[in-house]
């Protein structure tokens, strides 16, 4: 195996055993030689690929950041009306938090150790994301692209309210993330974005920051 090859799977088997070891321990009682021993690796090629243990939580967070780039791009290459394209991005969202411990460490990361994926970053992200596509798209309803611009911010604000909803609920009901949980609550939609309800919706600018 090429050596390049080699330091590549090390480094990554390094990052998986660090979110591992941070989901079960938390990050301050994780300790360099733990998840050096957990990815099979010696002290000494933790640390070639990392100085420290916040250069560790660094990568674990760029990894994760990666992942929910990619969910985030099948959601724009979606062809599907905006309603049914988030519930798809959901349920990829939830599958993908459950089976990869990467992302799933990378989410629960305080937001001043890991910034950009705390509950209101992501809500940000997810509030653009979907209300790009509403403008772009349109929110499927009878009035198509050319919806007015309340239309597609309306829509928008509800189902982000609804991914950044679950995605709290589910970090400790798991039910929350089931597929036909997720399929269930979106059929209870109105069926014209048009009538989804505005009043107490703030944007997402709006919302204070905790504490």
């Amino acid at each position: 195996m090429p050596t390049q090859h080699r330091a590549i799977q090390s480094r990554q088997a390094l990052i998986r055993s660090a979110a591992e070891t941070f989901l079960e321990k938390g990050v301050p009682a994780a300790g360099m030689v733990e998840i050096s021993r957990r990815a099979r690796l010696s002290k000494g090629a933790l640390y070639f690929h990392f100085t420290s243990k916040d250069d560790l939580t660094l990568a674990v967070r760029d990894a994760a950041l990666a992942t929910l780039q990619e969910i985030e791009d099948g959601f724009t290459r979606s062809p599907e009306p905006l309603p049914t394209a988030v519930r798809d991005f959901t349920v990829e969202l939830f599958g993908r938090v459950e089976s990869d411990a990467v992302l799933r460490a990378g989410l629960r990361l305080r937001p001043e150790t890991a910034p950009g994926l705390g509950i209101y970053a992501l809500e940000q992200r997810w509030y653009a994301l979907f209300l790009d596509k509403a403008v772009t798209c349109g929110t499927g309803g009878p009035a198509g692209p050319h919806a007015s611009d309340t239309e597609p911010r309306r829509t928008a604000q509800l189902l982000t309210s609804l991914v950044v909803g679950l995605l709290h609920l589910g970090s400790e009901d798991g039910t929350w993330w089931d597929r036909e949980s997720i399929v269930g609550l979106w059929a209870l939609l109105p069926a014209a974005p048009d009538r989804f309800p505005s009043a107490g919706i703030p944007a997402p600018t709006q919302i204070p920051a905790a504490g």
